[in-house]
């Protein structure tokens, strides 16, 4: 296993992931979760990523409480990405041991993280099963060695 701690996300993320633009309807973001079996987009203004929406962010939108009314589907669903997203999240470099992503993954409960650049660029993104990946590499590197 001390190969894993030598890996990098360079060597496990994907590279030009899917983005969603910022003013993508809700209507358009289910479609798309239920096309793609992806949990979440970074949204882009742009060249910039703007922030993280996933299935959770869009799901929130339909939880109702006695206390707010609830509106009309027709409207909920015309509600954009930039709407729903994260704008604070949690991302990490090329350069980023995977060690410091496994970390940061399972503390935050995290599925997926952008990946960006020295210039704050999407350079792309690497998700629990590049980590997965990863550790059956360096599990079966170790086994070719016995």
């Amino acid at each position: 296993m001390y190969k894993f701690l030598e890996q990098t996300v360079a060597d496990y993320m994907t590279r030009e992931p899917r983005t969603v633009a910022r003013d993508m309807t809700m209507c358009e973001l289910g479609d798309l979760f239920e096309k793609q079996d992806f949990n979440a987009y970074p949204v882009m203004d742009a060249s910039q990523v703007v922030g993280v929406i996933s299935k959770f962010d869009y799901l929130s939108c339909f939880v109702f409480t006695p206390v707010r009314i609830i509106p009309r589907y027709r409207d909920l669903m015309q509600r954009t990405a930039v709407d729903l997203m994260i704008a604070e999240f949690i991302y990490v470099a090329p350069e980023t041991r995977l060690t410091r992503v496994l970390e940061l993954m399972v503390n935050h409960r995290l599925r997926s993280m952008p990946v960006l650049d020295s210039e704050q660029r999407l350079a792309g993104i690497i998700s629990r099963n590049d980590v997965m990946r990863a550790l059956q590499d360096c599990a079966a590197a170790d086994a070719d060695r016995v």
